[in-house]
């Protein structure tokens, strides 16, 4: 046994590996993108013993995660919420197909928008697929899941989703680490038939899928990651979730006289809900995200007894999130405030970094698309770019979700708007820009498309993207005419050229693509930083 000091992230990664893991998967997206960069740098993806990898995309990175099990070995694909949108449908149908080898799919939650467009609670997701789910409290809970994860994974044959938030990800503890697992040999699935889901073979696999739900309810009652703390003041009753059990304990301490009920494993463990709603007469329900477990014990119509507080009652807020401070109001407990006069600067904003390649993109496409006669509006999506929204470039007119751009430019394009163009990086035109290139292509959309390529994916640290060097002959592949696929370099010594470029482009009626490239500052940076050290 040994004691490290590690991110929570770091420690699910750790617990994996110590767990016998084989395949790890991911596309990088804050707050889950150390998961795989833990694994990446370990010992035993070094020697090829873990096949490690950030993929296209979130749905890929799955996919991969299946075929790894399919084959007997352990595996885990890792994203943020918002990647769970992109991976839903094998995320839904693996739960149908079933896994072989112990699959598990780390999902990151990120209550109050630290880094990212919503909120959302990918628990919602678990009532859809019918899978199983643990929500670790803390780091060393965080290490042990991927081995509880594994073994219910296997004993099911199904895959296990462990469900994180941005504090516990990037909050650091000590943990202990125990022995390393052997890892699985290769083997193949004794009912194959069960991965092809055709509707008559997916209908029987969906049917003992529905049946095993009184089983993984059982588990949940005698998880680990489950305890039912016995009270004496019964006037109250508290269920805590995941890392709300510890802001929790921070407020009414070790000898709480309320009976508390720590969920660390869903399905929701019924028998010990219905424990405390037959003993207590109001339930304060604590949670990090949506008021998923609050919503389920309400009812329709509302139950009266006992009464249910949370945030759908307005007893603590409804979105952001939890913190001791709102643990403390629900309670009518007052906090001393610990900044009446705070000495800490206001945080400065975001902004693309002095020398960002982006930077000379965007007053390029200011010089065009900001004209006095002009009425061109700039798609953007998902990346360092989506800054230009702000000063001193206020050059974005949108940004909804991963590879919007295209297609919203195509839209808007045959909607009567021109110029119409689009804005997107790199790595999210292969995670899921292409095939919005390939509809421009199709129907021959007015719309040019620029893809700044800072050749790395920076937002997220700087990971290899999956297109580098290629995206000229990926967007001659996807039919884009060769000549109306420009490369540029976005240095101000080049705006004058740059902008011609981009006119020209524009004027064209049919798709076309301007290629800017120029490596990032800050992996530039690095790479000198590296290469003056040897």
């Amino acid at each position: 046994m040994a004691t490290q000091l590690l991110l929570g992230n770091e420690s699910l990664a750790q617990g994996a590996i110590d767990a016998g893991l084989s395949g790890a998967y991911a596309y990088p997206g804050t707050p889950s993108t150390e998961i795989t960069a833990y694994v990446l740098r370990s010992h035993q993806a070094a020697m090829g013993d873990i096949s490690c990898a950030w993929t296209a995309n979130e749905k890929t990175a799955l996919e991969a995660a299946l075929g790894m099990s399919y084959g007997g070995k352990r595996a885990m694909a890792s994203m943020k919420h918002v990647g769970l949108n992109v991976a839903a449908d094998p995320f839904i149908n693996s739960a149908i197909s079933g896994s072989h080898g112990g699959l598990i799919i780390n999902v990151a939650d990120d209550p109050s928008m630290h880094s990212s467009q919503n909120e959302q609670d990918s628990r919602v997701y678990l009532d859809l697929a019918m899978m199983p789910c643990l929500e670790p409290a803390d780091q060393q809970e965080a290490y042990h899941a991927p081995a509880i994860a594994f073994a219910l994974s296997e004993r099911y044959r199904i895959p296990v989703m462990i469900r994180l938030t941005t504090r516990l990800c990037h909050s650091r503890a000590t943990i202990t680490t125990g022995a390393m697992q052997k890892r699985n040999a290769f083997s193949l699935p004794d009912d194959p038939k069960r991965f092809i889901l055709l509707p008559a073979l997916a209908r029987k696999s969906y049917a003992k899928l529905l049946d095993r739900q009184l089983d993984f309810t059982r588990e949940s009652e005698t998880s680990p990651f489950t305890t039912y703390c016995e009270g004496t003041d019964l006037s109250t009753g508290i269920i805590a979730c995941g890392t709300a059990y510890h802001y929790v304990r921070e407020i009414v301490g070790e000898n709480c006289p309320h009976p508390i009920l720590k969920i660390g494993q869903y399905p929701l463990p019924l028998s010990l809900i219905e424990r405390m709603m037959s003993e207590c007469d109001r339930v304060l329900v604590f949670e990090d995200g949506y008021p998923y477990v609050e919503g389920k014990l309400r009812g329709v119509p509302l139950r009266s007894s006992p009464i249910i507080h949370g945030r759908l009652s307005g007893h603590l807020p409804r979105t952001g999130e939890l913190n001791p401070d709102h643990v403390a109001s629900a309670f009518g407990l007052e906090m001393p405030s610990l900044h009446e006069v705070s000495t800490i600067p206001a945080p400065r904003p975001p902004a693309l970094c002095p020398g960002c390649p982006h930077g000379d993109t965007c007053r390029a496409l200011n010089a065009v698309l900001k004209s006095d006669d002009a009425i061109g509006k700039l798609f953007s999506d998902i990346g360092c770019y989506t800054l230009s929204a702000m000063p001193p470039y206020e050059s974005v007119d949108t940004c909804v979700e991963m590879g919007a751009s295209i297609t919203m430019a195509k839209g808007a394009s045959q909607a009567g708007l021109h110029p119409s163009v689009a804005l997107i990086g790199d790595s999210t035109f292969t995670h899921s820009g292409m095939t919005g290139l390939l509809d421009c292509v199709n129907e021959n959309a007015n719309v040019t498309v620029v893809i700044v390529d800072n050749l790395t994916i920076a937002m997220t640290g700087g990971q290899k993207s999956s297109a580098n060097n290629r995206l000229a002959d990926i967007c001659a592949g996807l039919g884009v005419d060769p000549a109306h696929i420009r490369i540029i370099t976005p240095l101000p010594n080049k705006h004058d050229e740059n902008v011609e470029v981009i006119r020209q482009e524009i004027a064209f009626e049919g798709p076309s693509v301007v290629i800017a490239v120029r490596e990032c500052i800050q992996t530039a940076r690095r790479s000198r930083s590296k290469g003056g050290a040897s």
